[in-house]
């Protein structure tokens, strides 16, 4: 057992992500109102996680999730064969007109003091149709998975995907895997699926079944309503207000074992001063801080958690876990796109304390 985890050495999957599939339209730095033409960007945050381990970390992965048999269906599940990611699908078909559908997220980049905007449109998605009994668990898992991995975001889409992940972690607890959830919490979605009560109530029900909880103080007070300060009120680079939280998480949910989270203060859409913090079975520990010029911040915090679960499924010290986390989320923020480019030698550089000099 190390880090308060029981982790399978060895499994046909290293991680498996449940969650929703989606693909961004983003206009760049122009605005929506103003924009001409866009990139397709493939995503989901679940997905971000799984895709982000197989290509860059060289893991063997899988996303469980709903596709559609229509043109959109046909792009993304495209862009999940190129990221290495095995799928286990269930498949909608598409009446022509109304669906069902895979989402859209629209999200411009922002320059300077302009922020981005993200907003969606998540009518009729497929994957909010989701519901326990629609994946055979047994059969995903018979060859052995590590990990399994599940996020806010899938969450709210509607009542039945949380029972989903309730089944999928139970399934995944049985099977030895370790089980990890992102709180990933966005208030749009909730305010549309119930509201912030209903969110707090599903919440808690699922991540009673965590191990490896990720999740900001803002996330533990608005998804598990933890008493806190208020987040406006708090250094984003100071951990103190993240580990005195720590208690409080654990007298509610005390079987986690680890809680980690990206640290970030935002001097202006396209700089960043970016770190991360976890806690690990008691232990606290703290990333350096680095400088960050910002191409697309969309995804950072994906590729932290990615970079994180890595180095506790390879057995890193957790100082090291915490330091590929941080290096790979840093990294992913100067590529376009939600998923990453990096390469596993250049997170483990920056890590160790690599420049951005030339490499020739």
């Amino acid at each position: 057992m190390q880090y308060g985890l029981t982790i399978r050495s060895e499994g046909a999957l290293d991680l498996i992500s449940l969650g929703a599939l989606v693909h961004r339209l983003d206009p760049g730095i122009i605005p929506f109102r103003k924009a001409t033409e866009c990139q397709i960007h493939v995503s989901g945050g679940e997905f971000n996680v799984a895709a982000n381990l197989a290509d860059c970390f060289r893991l063997k992965t899988g996303i469980v999730t709903a596709m559609v048999d229509y043109p959109i269906g046909e792009l993304i599940a495209e862009r999940v064969k190129a990221m290495g990611v095995r799928p286990f699908y269930k498949t909608f078909a598409h009446d022509g007109v109304q669906g069902p559908n895979m989402a859209a997220v629209y999200s411009d980049r922002g320059w300077g003091v302009r922020a981005p905007v993200v907003f969606y449109n998540r009518c009729n998605e497929a994957a909010a149709r989701l519901k326990p009994g629609d994946f055979d668990w047994s059969s995903i898992f018979a060859g052995g998975v590590r990990w399994f991995h599940s996020g806010g975001i899938f969450a709210a889409l509607s009542e039945t995907t949380a029972e989903l992940i309730i089944e999928g972690m139970r399934a995944a607890k049985a099977a030895g895997a370790v089980v990890s959830f992102d709180l990933n919490f966005r208030e749009k979605l909730w305010r549309i699926s119930g509201g912030k009560d209903r969110a707090v109530a599903v919440l808690r029900r699922i991540v009673r079944n965590v191990d490896v909880l990720i999740g900001n103080e803002e996330d533990l007070q608005k998804g598990l309503d933890i008493p806190g300060p208020e987040v406006a009120a708090t250094s984003k680079l100071d951990p103190s207000a993240f580990f005195d939280m720590i208690e409080r998480v654990l007298e509610q949910q005390p079987q986690v074992k680890v809680v980690a989270t990206t640290l970030r203060e935002v001097c202006s859409t396209n700089r960043h001063i970016w770190g991360a913090v976890a806690w690990i079975n008691g232990q606290r520990h703290v990333s350096p801080t680095c400088q960050l010029d910002v191409l697309d911040r969309v995804g950072g915090g994906d590729g932290f958690a990615a970079g994180f679960v890595y180095g506790l499924l390879s057995g890193e010290s957790p100082e090291i876990a915490l330091k590929l986390g941080w290096a790979h989320g840093a990294l992913l923020t100067t590529f376009p796109g939600d998923t990453t480019m990096a390469t596993l030698e250049q997170v483990r550089a920056f890590a160790s304390g690599g420049s951005p000099r030339i490499q020739r």
